[in-house]
């Protein structure tokens, strides 16, 4: 975990694209949830800011 957060902070590419992806699944799921309409109106931008962020993280060094 400590090498997780190091990561992050040294901007390498593999954690901040682990937290993009996490980013990206929570949006759909929050997208395809029947319970919350709160949960359903945030799922686009959620989804949208974790596909950015991947695409952005994407050129980060290893």
């Amino acid at each position: 975990m400590n090498a997780f957060f190091s990561g992050l902070l040294r901007l390498r590419r593999t954690p901040w694209e682990n937290l993009a992806t996490v980013l990206i699944a929570l949006g759909v799921v929050m997208l395809m949830q029947p319970f919350a309409l709160i949960l359903f109106t945030w799922s686009f931008p959620v989804t949208l800011v974790g596909t950015v962020m991947f695409i952005i993280t994407s050129h980060f060094p290893e």
